[in-house]
C-alpha cells in the first residue's frame, strides 16, 4: 500500500513539471559599460534617492520626470540608483521612462 506522503509528492512533482511559467513584466535593461565610445551630447544624469529624484541638479517628482526628459530628446539618460532604493522604486522610473522617443536608458551602480 502506497503512503499518502508519497501520492502527494508524486501530484506534486507532476503539476509543477506539467505547467508553465509566464512572466508578467519583462523590463529590458542596458547596463553601463566600459569602452563605449563617447556621444558629442551630454547625457543626462538621474540620480534615485528613496523620496526624490534628481535630474542633473534639478529636483523633481516622478510624475514631471517624463515631460522634462521629452524637451530634452534625444538624449541618453543615465540612472544611479542611491543608497536605500528599493528595486520596485527603480523599477517604477524604468517603466515610465522605458516607452519615451529618443530616450536610452542606462543603470549604473549597484
Amino acid at each position: 500500500m502506497t503512503s499518502l506522503i508519497d501520492v502527494i509528492f508524486l501530484l506534486l512533482l507532476f503539476f509543477m513539471l506539467s505547467s508553465t511559467f509566464t512572466r508578467f513584466g519583462d523590463l529590458p535593461l542596458v547596463t553601463a559599460s566600459g569602452g563605449v565610445a563617447a556621444s558629442p551630447d551630454a547625457p543626462a544624469f538621474l540620480r534615485l534617492l528613496p523620496d526624490s529624484l534628481t535630474l542633473d541638479t534639478d529636483a523633481l517628482d516622478l510624475p514631471a520626470l517624463p515631460a522634462a526628459l521629452t524637451a530634452r530628446a534625444p538624449v541618453l539618460v543615465v540612472v544611479a540608483p542611491g543608497e536605500g532604493v528599493t528595486a520596485q522604486r527603480l523599477v517604477d522610473v524604468l517603466n515610465a521612462l522605458r516607452d519615451l522617443p529618443g530616450i536610452t536608458l542606462r543603470v549604473i551602480g549597484g
